[in-house]
């Protein structure tokens, strides 16, 4: 097996990964209208992976995890917070001071931060599928069960607390699975890109799908085709399939909101 095959075959690997983390985060980010906890998640996770490889040596922690880790806690502070939007800007402006900050302490390993901010299907490691595998995982047997009362809290929170569901705490698990989900896809397009791979395959099909079944369906279906589309591409052409990705997920969302 050639080198060239090894990377596709990771790349296949992680579009797969991405598409189902795109289903089901993506769709409930848009069913809980949460579109901005992405954001603040990917770059709260930028800054747990410079801070992971800034003591590296002390720690000992992946900076996937650390990466993690940071997503997760602004997850759960915005669940607690009164205005969850306001919530996530302050932590994402903090997250950014934060990684500015470790970056310039590292930088002669800043690289390794850049793998992070804008990401690449092709430069995966080995090591990088399986802790993306190990995440996907945990976001499907998570969705397999808890989804009806994942659907219930994002639409109705208050109706699903009147109906005697531990509402807070899956609200809390819910979000932690969007951060956790941005985190995976994140490693593989990057934290500037993250935004559009997760959120505008699902808000496409929740304009064009009929049922919310359908919604899951079609958002993977549009991130698995703009990413191996994307793949294609970067193949023959020198561009990144990152922003490939990106700009096919987006023109399908635009296209679906302008047949309307």
């Amino acid at each position: 097996m050639s080198m060239l095959d090894e990377f596709l075959i990771r790349a296949i690997i992680a579009i797969l990964l991405v598409s189902i983390n795109a289903s089901i985060a993506g769709s409930f980010t848009i069913f809980k209208n949460v579109p901005f906890l992405v954001a603040g998640s990917a770059h709260a996770a930028l800054a747990g992976a410079a801070m992971s490889i800034a003591f590296e040596s002390y720690l000992d922690i992946n900076p996937f995890c650390g990466a993690a880790i940071f997503a997760v806690f602004v997850a759960i502070y915005a669940a607690k917070a009164r205005q969850a939007n306001i919530a996530i800007g302050i932590s994402f402006a903090f997250s950014m001071a934060l990684a500015v900050l470790f970056i310039s302490l590292i930088r002669e390993q800043a690289a390794r931060v850049w793998g992070y901010l804008f990401g690449d299907l092709l430069l995966l490691t080995n090591n990088d599928i399986f802790l993306m595998a190990i995440v996907t995982s945990i976001t499907l047997i998570l969705f397999i069960l808890f989804a009806r009362e994942f659907l219930f809290i994002s639409f109705d929170l208050e109706g699903a607390m009147a109906q005697g569901i531990k509402a807070r705490q899956l609200n809390y698990l819910l979000l932690a699975l969007i951060s956790i989900s941005t985190v995976v896809i994140m490693k593989a397009v990057g934290a500037i890109l993250v935004y559009a791979m997760l959120i505008a395959p699902a808000a496409a099909a929740n304009r064009k799908a009929g049922s919310v079944a359908g919604v899951f369906v079609m958002a993977g279906v549009i991130a698995l085709l703009a990413s191996f589309a994307a793949l294609f591409i970067a193949l023959y052409l020198p561009f990144s399939p990152s922003a490939i990705a990106a700009l096919i997920a987006t023109s399908i969302y635009f296209a679906v909101a302008r047949g309307e």
